[in-house]
């Protein structure tokens, strides 16, 4: 397999920038995707006719496919080619947004979904590649993945947002629909602006580490997201975690055995990207739970309904803009551990200030000034995390690096709302008779969200005892 030229060498500054802009936006677009059905939901069960059962899928059928395909959609990015995966998933993404937008049955719209997750994986890692390649040096890398992770944690907040005006305003087919444009766009400039890469070195896809893989990651994805339905014990989610465990065993084993390995385990134990992973994985399931949590806890306890609960949602991203405004700069300036660690710390701050929040305690006076303590910690945290767990990447294994932290990001969010919203479902279960539905709706709601800032305290001291630089690099 012959190298093209690197995206770094083909293209100006000036081109750099552009790139990096219409990257940004589709990431913006697959990221909305993740929750902007959220508030939609129960327009689109009296439309559709979904059941209780159903509906969930609605959502978890994207987080399946996304979560459970990036490994696989990562490496075929690096053999394949890194704009050619890049363009084939937004092509797909943008096909299946418009299913999801025209859907008359709900078997359409779920459908729809799966394979608007299967374009996200492939999407999202490719263009995270394209972007550490554009970017060689350790500062301009650090600018851009601040732009990148700020853009990413705004489309997971404006998500609830548009969701909210879109479908409050129009029609809830329209929350799919606005992805078209972005969609078409990305797929004009693009191969304008970015010259193919892929590896120097010739390589076959290993296969049967690709089938094990991509199913142990479907299973433990689907059997964490049972578990928020059903319960720990339910057969449909120990059978699946279970089933997650053997194949695991199977792909390790596969993995040491293979001469062109889907995930060389020297890749997961370089020391600073599997620090950045773990990290990741701890801060995805504190912060994912936070963000499902409040918004719960803004519509049943302080009575918002989904639009003004969606605008209440702004402040945080204008945090995270700020955040992401001083990340980079941080970085060069202080090295990852620091930032990394001082970012977190302020992001468990901002949990626990949320979590001492009481039923009585209007908006502006407890919500929002913890809101902004988390959402600033978020944004320095985000590009921080990215730059570690691509420490080291290069043009041989820059996809790979970039699936496996989105997978870690998909299965540390899975975790977080199957474990802490569970949590706060049952604390507030156990009171509700005693104390009355808003006292005990709040007790659930502290109890995991501080529970989540005791996740991101051991994550900063996870960084800060072992991330082996202080360095960009």
């Amino acid at each position: 397999m012959t190298s093209l030229s690197p995206p770094a060498g083909a293209t100006g500054s000036g081109r750099r920038r552009q790139a990096l802009i219409v990257l940004c936006f589709v990431q913006f677009m697959l990221v909305l995707d993740d929750n902007v059905v959220s508030v939609a939901l129960p327009s689109v069960r009296d439309e559709l006719g979904f059941g209780a059962a159903g509906l969930a899928w609605v959502v978890n059928a994207y987080f399946l496919a996304f979560g459970g395909l990036l490994l696989l959609s990562g490496r075929a990015a690096d053999l394949l080619g890194r704009r050619r995966v890049f363009l084939g998933g937004v092509a797909l993404f943008g096909a299946a947004s418009l299913a999801c937008g025209l859907a008359q049955e709900p078997w359409q719209l779920v459908a729809g979904r799966f394979v608007q997750g299967a374009g996200a994986a492939m999407a999202s890692p490719a263009a995270l590649s394209l972007i550490t390649l554009l970017f060689p040096g350790s500062g301009e890398r650090a600018k851009a993945f601040g732009i990148w992770g700020g853009i990413a944690g705004l489309g997971g907040t404006l998500g609830l947002v548009i969701s909210g005006a879109l479908t409050g305003l129009a029609s809830w087919r329209w929350i799919f629909l606005i992805n078209l444009p972005v969609a078409a766009l990305a797929l004009v400039l693009v191969p304008r602006l970015i010259a193919e890469s892929r590896a120097s070195r010739t390589a076959r896809l290993d296969l049967p580490g690709a089938m094990s893989g991509t199913a142990a990651v479907l299973a433990l994805v689907y059997g964490l997201l049972q578990a928020g339905e059903s319960g720990w014990a339910d057969p449909s989610v120990t059978v699946p975690l279970l089933l997650a465990v053997i194949l695991t065993a199977v792909f390790l084993r596969v993995e040491t055995r293979t001469a062109e390995p889907l995930v060389p385990l020297s890749f997961l134990t370089f020391r600073t990207r599997a620090v950045a992973n773990a990290a990741t994985l701890l801060f995805s399931a504190a912060m994912y739970a936070m963000a499902f949590l409040l918004m719960i806890h803004l519509q049943t306890v302080l009575g918002y309904g989904p639009l003004k609960a969606g605008f209440a949602y702004l402040p945080y991203g204008a945090g995270i803009l700020a955040g992401m405004w001083l990340s980079s700069r941080a970085v060069i300036r202080f090295g990852l551990r620091p930032t990394l660690v001082v970012s977190t710390l302020i992001s468990a701050a901002g949990l626990l200030l949320l979590s001492g929040i009481a039923p009585g305690d209007a908006y502006a006076s407890g919500v929002l000034p913890a809101m902004l303590v988390s959402s600033l910690g978020c944004g320095l945290s985000l590009p921080a995390l990215t730059v570690a767990a691509l420490t080291g990447t290069t043009e041989e294994n820059a996809g790979l690096g970039s699936a496996v932290l989105s997978s870690v990001q998909q299965i540390g969010g899975a975790v977080g709302l199957a474990i802490l919203v569970t949590v706060a479902a049952r604390r507030s279960d156990s009171l509700a008779d005693a104390t009355g539905p808003l006292h005990a709706a709040t007790a659930g709601f502290s109890l995991a969200l501080s529970i989540a800032a005791a996740l991101l305290a051991l994550g900063a001291a996870l960084i800060g005892a072992l991330l082996a630089s202080p360095g960009t690099d």
